[in-house]
């Protein structure tokens, strides 16, 4: 789907469809107004039916309105108060709804009376656009009868020219993480046996090949070994899909400036290895790569807006399955950064191959390190599926995170890392085991990571329950934390 800007006026524009909001009570705000006047009063005469009361989300499709060059008019009710985030969404994907069954090829919006709390022209357009572009989304490559092609392919957003730059650049911004988050959605959604570590080092190097400021280095065994990554060897030696560590180097800053460090959890898929996962439900496990896909997304976003920062994107990316000669509950391996781990769980393998990426991310000499995994079901339990969990040892660079996630709607809430948790990593027979124990799950795993992630400022964002839906039809890959990532680096740029 296409989006453009206009400042045309709405009662002059010709369009399939035109979309105008309506308050409760019938209100019609300055815009709605104007092509009111326009159609001799025929808004007004069909609003007194009380067809729709305004409230948010309400939709009322309108044919045949005189002395309008649009074929038809949606009107959408918007409340009688400034709305939130949560509610333009819902009014959004009600709009959407609405247009994507009609026959028209095009849309206008002309939504620019509609208020929304702590949101400027941008901050709205942004939500907006990325609303629309997501629920556009579709996955259907493995079928064999595809949808009907929708017949909506553009959609214009009109404003008046004190709007129009911040229109445009809330519209720029929106496209390009919408694109991320697609990105991110596909390689989510693809099934293990296509989508397993030299899958993704392939789209690696497609990237490359796109974006000459972009450079590839795949990391096989053998320079794993080389390095001394035995945490992460072990995750993937029980699989015949060999591991990749992928490294990313995106260079739109100064020569000599120090990159921000994405580290993404790339598990194409986790059976649990020894510590077996049960049967039911296994097959979302799948999505246990949604770390390594929303580095890939938020990437996607940062080239398609040529962002100036320097950006290192590190993709700990293995299969864990069990066989013969897979990892075993008791077995001791020793990181990359020289301390041994007790595998009390293989289950626990997500933390193993991030711990030695953490230690490898060392040599970038970043300004700040986050890394990103769907890491622990804990972090399901505390808070559900919207938010991400979030810890660091800055709090500088915590609260950045935060207000990216408020700014971008991608919300992250933080949970501690006190040194009392630090206790239950304690092994009587290696530096640090890989679980905690039943209590503060997902804070232990943080602990764990903290540990590795000493020599900078380090974040931890836990997407478990953000990353993906399960069951039912809406059942996918989100492309969260793309927006929040994006924004954080926007904000950095």
């Amino acid at each position: 789907m296409e989006f453009f800007v206009k400042t045309s006026r709405p009662e002059s524009i010709k369009t399939a469809t035109l979309v105008l909001p309506v308050g409760e009570a019938g209100k019609l705000g300055p815009l709605a107004l104007a092509v009111d006047q326009a159609a001799a009063g025929a808004l007004s005469q069909l609003l007194k039916r009380g067809d729709i009361s305004g409230k948010p989300g309400q939709t009322l499709l309108l044919h045949d309105i005189p002395n309008l060059k649009a074929t038809r008019v949606l009107l959408v009710g918007s409340g009688k108060e400034a709305l939130s985030d949560r509610q333009l969404r819902k009014l959004i994907t009600a709009v959407h709804g609405v247009l994507k069954g009609l026959g028209g090829s095009d849309a206008v919006l002309a939504l620019g009376d509609i208020a929304v709390r702590d949101r400027d022209t941008y901050g709205t357009t942004r939500l907006l656009v990325e609303t629309l572009a997501d629920g556009a989304y579709q996955f259907e490559q493995f079928k064999s009868e595809k949808s009907r092609p929708r017949a909506l392919k553009k959609i214009t957003l009109l404003t008046d020219k004190a709007g129009l730059a911040d229109t445009e650049r809330g519209c720029r911004h929106a496209r390009a993480i919408a694109s991320g988050m697609a990105f991110t959605r596909d390689l989510g959604n693809l099934p293990p046996n296509l989508c397993h570590p030299s899958y993704l080092a392939d789209q690696a190097r497609n990237l490359c090949k796109t974006y000459k400021n972009l450079k590839a280095d795949i990391l096989d065994e053998k320079k794993l070994k080389a390095l001394g990554a035995g945490a992460f060897l072990a995750v993937a030696q029980g699989s015949d899909q060999p591991p990749r560590m992928i490294v990313l180097d995106y260079q739109g800053g100064k020569k000599n400036e120090k990159p921000y460090v994405l580290v993404g959890k790339g598990i194409t898929f986790d059976t649990g290895g020894i510590s077996l996962k049960p049967g039911l439900g296994m097959d979302e496990m799948k999505y246990d790569m949604c770390g390594a896909a929303s580095v890939f997304g938020t990437l996607r976003a940062v080239l398609e807006l040529q962002l100036p920062i320097n950006l290192v994107c590190l993709l700990a990316c293995a299969e864990n399955m069990p066989s013969g000669g897979a990892t075993r509950p008791g077995d001791i391996v020793t990181s990359m950064s020289g301390q041994t781990v007790e595998i009390l769980n293989t289950d626990a393998e997500g933390r193993l191959v991030l711990c030695d990426a953490l230690t490898y991310a060392e040599r970038f000499k970043p300004k700040a390190v986050i890394d990103i995994a769907t890491l622990t079901g804990a972090c399901i339990v505390a808070l559900g599926s919207n938010a991400s969990g979030l810890m660091g040892n800055n709090e500088e660079l915590v609260q950045q995170l935060l207000k990216a996630g408020k700014d971008a709607d991608d919300r992250a809430w933080e949970l501690p890392l006190f040194d009392e948790y630090q206790e239950q990593l304690d092994s009587p027979f290696a530096d640090i085991a890989n679980i905690g124990g039943p209590k503060a799950g997902s804070i232990t795993a943080g602990c764990f990571l903290s540990r590795f992630a000493k020599n900078y400022h380090w974040a931890h964002l836990d997407i478990a329950g953000t990353a993906w839906i399960s069951g039912g039809k809406d059942k996918g890959a989100t492309g969260k934390p793309v927006p929040l990532l994006t924004q954080y680096l926007l904000d950095r740029a």
